[in-house]
């Protein structure tokens, strides 16, 4: 008995992850007044991580990236410059800087700017990962790549006013 072979038309070779360009894009523009804002934050944020116990670290962050939650929300353009700020500070930073940084450290940026952004912890399966990221106005990741839609928001503190209020969170 003989073996078959099926033929996928446009089916590539796939090694179960997603493929990313070897070319880094070109930067984003970054005005100056975020990227101020950012150095300390950005240094602020490393310092917590830091000097946090491993069980208290999260916790730690999450009520960093709250901390502007009465405060008018930011603009999908002001989210993104938060959040390409806080990356361009970070990037020669001898320490481990992922996601849960990453994203604290954009909202808290967001709160020196007198705005504040949705911050959302999430988790998907299949292998089980975790990501926390920045969602703008609309509810959609900000600055982040495609397969963000993959998570599931597990955390939501800050979300949307009109939400918070049918939940009966005071803002």
């Amino acid at each position: 008995m003989g073996a078959t072979v099926v033929t996928l038309p446009g089916a590539g070779l796939s090694w179960g992850t997603v493929e990313q360009s070897a070319v880094l894009p070109e930067p984003a523009p970054i005005p100056l007044r975020w990227r101020v804002i950012a150095v300390p934050v950005v240094l602020a944020t490393a310092t917590v991580g830091a000097v946090s116990r491993r069980r208290k670290g999260f916790s730690r962050f999450v009520r960093l990236a709250c901390s502007g939650r009465a405060l008018p929300p930011a603009t999908d353009s002001q989210a993104r410059y938060a959040v390409r700020a806080v990356r361009w500070a970070a990037q020669l930073l001898p320490m481990r800087w992922a996601c849960l940084e990453d994203s604290t450290a954009a909202a808290v940026v967001l709160r020196v700017a007198q705005l504040r952004a949705e911050w959302r912890h999430g988790v998907a399966l299949d292998p089980v990962r975790l990501h926390a990221w920045i969602a703008g106005p609309d509810g959609a990741p900000v600055e982040e790549p495609a397969d963000t839609a993959l998570y599931t928001p597990t955390y939501t503190p800050d979300g949307p006013g009109s939400a918070r209020a049918d939940r009966g969170v005071r803002p």
